[in-house]
């Protein structure tokens, strides 16, 4: 097999530098090794970036984005008392969308199977060569047991963290990682019940830090914060719909209960590996960076990351001019780390640690960005999403 990128792993990084390198006329193939129905059914975020909805919509994906998301002006923050309301158009000129990322991957898939690149699944032994050379190549074991070779002009590993790609680049002598493991979870369950909110609530409280949001106007998608340690079977959605009353407690309103359709713990880390790139082959998405869901950061960083490296790329193999694909890495990773410290930002001020001292700093700080337009400006700036490059 021939193509001119090789494409390792089918999220929506993977898909979407797909289909911008197609509207350029360069070719690519996509390979997965879950099947169709497992990754169009993978619950992950669903706050959209304005970014990457004027993305999904250049590239003719917006149709049912615009139809069925919903379009949120602001969020709520509140602690014991108060509810606050960030106004973003007001602050920065920009809104975000509700569009869940399983939403996003099923509308990538139906346009990249509909005379697309070729996208095939539940490939095995997945395995990145020569990427050194200008004549990388891809080793891997189709769905039916073959063995095959891809052979490619440039790689792009947007497999995860647990994919081939993200290991190859760090076993380079410039490879090197940054972690932090907090000590908290969130459960996070779906449930058939109208949201009791028009915008999301980020609630400080002294037992932790609750997150309304929702999926569409009948589902609601809510948190709590946990210890790692929980077990989801200690948890009975009584016991969840009463930590949620008690955490967003507020005279005069009251959470929407219905029947819980998923739930599940997830725990919270940052993970930044650098570089984003060695030879020929280029990591973008969670291979080179993990967030904590809490800046609402790790999808929209992945479409930052593509819409960069297709940029490049498109220059590379079109015009045979390197300058972007030499600067990706450092491109992105300035994005990165910026993304990376607002996520840090929002868990350290909502999420109790146990430590009264730092509850007392987190009041301080919720009550400086609700009282302060420069602030909430500051605030709504990084949320609805910082300029790409």
């Amino acid at each position: 097999m021939r193509t001119q990128v090789g494409i390792i792993g089918a999220g929506p990084a993977g898909l979407l530098l797909s289909r911008l390198l197609a509207l350029q006329g360069i070719d690519s193939v996509v390979l997965e090794n879950r099947s169709r129905d497992y990754v169009e059914a993978r619950i992950r975020a669903g706050i959209l970036e304005q970014h990457t909805v004027d993305t999904l919509s250049a590239v003719g994906l917006g149709d049912r984005l615009h139809r069925e998301g919903l379009e949120h002006s602001g969020i709520y923050l509140q602690y014991p008392g108060t509810r606050h309301k960030l106004d973003f158009p007001e602050l920065c000129g920009r809104t975000v969308w509700v569009y869940g990322q399983t939403e996003v991957v099923k509308d990538l898939i139906a346009a990249q199977l509909d005379g697309g690149p070729p996208l095939l699944f539940e490939v095995s032994d997945v395995q990145p060569e020569d990427v050194d050379t200008d004549s990388p190549r891809i080793r891997f074991t189709d769905a039916d047991g073959n063995p095959q070779l891809l052979e490619c002009d440039v790689i792009a590993g947007t497999d995860g963290f647990h994919g081939p790609s993200r290991t190859l680049v760090q076993e380079s002598s410039r490879g090197r990682t940054w972690e932090r493991t907090y000590p908290y979870a969130w459960l996070g369950i779906l449930a058939d019940a109208a949201p009791a909110t028009d915008e999301l609530i980020y609630a400080w409280h002294p037992e932790g830090f609750a997150l309304y949001s929702m999926r569409s106007p009948k589902v609601s998608r809510l948190y709590l914060q946990v210890d790692p340690s929980e077990k989801i079977e200690d948890w009975s959605d009584e016991r969840i719909w009463d930590a949620l009353d008690t955490r967003f407690a507020l005279d005069g309103w009251s959470v929407n209960r219905g029947p819980v359709t998923d739930k599940s713990i997830l725990p919270m880390r940052s993970f930044v590996s650098a570089p984003m790139r060695r030879g020929r082959l280029f990591l973008a998405g969670d291979a080179a960076h993990i967030v904590p869901p809490t800046g609402a950061k790790g999808l929209n960083l992945a479409v930052a990351d593509v819409t960069l490296l297709a940029t490049a790329l498109v220059r590379l193999l079109q015009e045979g001019r390197s300058d972007l694909v030499d600067a990706y890495s450092d491109t992105a990773l300035r994005r990165v780390w910026r993304c990376t410290h607002f996520s840090w930002f929002m868990t350290s001020m909502l999420h109790r640690s146990g430590d009264d001292f730092d509850a007392q700093l987190q009041l301080s700080q919720l009550e400086r960005v609700c009282s302060s337009e420069a602030a909430a400006r500051e605030l709504a700036e990084n949320y609805t999403g910082l300029p790409i490059g």
